[in-house]
């Protein structure tokens, strides 16, 4: 399994410049750039393509809304470029409470605006004139809703890749049929391995029946926290806050992709509870609440023994990658020897 984690954007650039370098030495394979509402991850993502060498550097994620396709296009082609071959674009749909409380967007169409967007950045890349007619959108805009005067053009740079990758986050079962079927790889959520498959297994097969044999091999992307050593199942609680956000808070009743998952999981008055007290503003009662097999089995933080145990459970589970993020010591150090580990699983 190849071996990625997250850099935080709110850092000092320098300190994640040397921070990457350090991951890269250590072997990591991808370090992902979130943006969410804060700094955006393209400007992060720029820098350290050029303070980097070899490590794989992804955009987890960017939003469809924000941009247009061709502005994504047109960035990941950059960054590609900046990188030379090392960009990995993750799209994803984001949320209401994201998209139309801080973009002022209506969020509509999720699905069919992110296969739209797949599809016209894929023509982009090839330099093909932009000529796309979908449900989301026009291009050239027809002359009804503008000045009738946009012409199908194609983006002047050439590229050092026509095929960079498009990785997806998603969750619901829909979505991550898309994802299967039209996606180089999948970055999920808060992945409790033993019940991937009951929640999301006809989806994959589904999408996989019908994926074109072009895109390669389907990348699964999950992991957690991870923390190695006699004393590390201290650590599994530093999950909590984090669950508890996005089960509870990231979301109103009834339109919370990550509470639904919580229940797919087996656990629904925990998930109603948890979401209960967070909107009420009582987050550690939200944090307690959290189920304790949920927070252990979604990351991977306890003695070798243990780490070993949980990396083949992602493994039998279709995990092909694993994104985690270590505490508990000096990143560089857990995360090579989780590679070593990963080696002989």
């Amino acid at each position: 399994m190849r071996i990625s984690t997250l850099l935080n954007y709110a850092n000092d650039p320098k300190e994640s410049a040397k921070q990457a370098k350090a991951l890269e030495s250590a072997g990591v394979d991808m370090i992902w750039v979130p943006e969410a509402y804060g700094f955006d991850a393209v400007s992060l993502l720029g820098y350290l393509a050029a303070e980097t060498e070899t490590v794989g550097l992804g955009s987890g994620i960017l939003n469809t809304y924000s941009r247009t396709p061709a502005a994504l296009a047109q960035t990941a082609a950059s960054l590609d470029s900046l990188s030379g071959g090392r960009f990995t674009l993750g799209l994803g749909a984001s949320g209401p409470q994201v998209i139309e409380g801080f973009h002022g967007i209506p969020y509509s169409m999720p699905l069919t605006r992110l296969k739209e967007v797949m599809e016209i950045c894929r023509m982009a890349w090839k330099r093909e004139p932009l000529t796309y007619n979908g449900k989301v959108f026009d291009l050239p805009l027809p002359a009804e809703q503008g000045t009738g005067l946009g012409k199908p053009l194609k983006i002047i740079n050439r590229m050092l890749r026509d095929d960079i990758p498009i990785y997806v986050a998603s969750l619901g079962a829909k979505s991550v049929e898309e994802t299967a079927a039209s996606a180089n790889g999948w970055l999920p959520f808060m992945v409790f391995p033993e019940r991937m498959g009951t929640v999301w297994g006809d989806s994959i097969k589904a999408g996989m029946e019908r994926r074109d044999p072009s895109l390669g091999d389907f990348d699964v992307v999950a992991g957690g926290l991870v923390a190695i050593g006699d004393d590390a199942e201290q650590y599994r609680d530093m999950a909590r806050p984090m669950a508890a956000l996005y089960i509870g808070g990231m979301g109103a009743k009834g339109k919370n992709f990550y509470n639904d998952l919580c229940c797919q999981y087996g656990f629904p008055d925990e998930a109603s509870a948890v979401q209960e007290a967070y909107l009420d503003g009582r987050r550690d009662e939200a944090m307690a609440a959290l189920p304790d097999e949920l927070i252990e089995k979604s990351n991977m933080c306890g003695d070798e023994a243990y780490v070993k145990d949980r990396l083949a459970a992602y493994k039998e589970a279709g995990v092909t990658s694993l994104n985690v993020t270590p505490i508990g010591g000096d990143p560089a150090t857990i995360l090579g020897r989780l590679r070593e580990l990963a080696e002989h699983i």
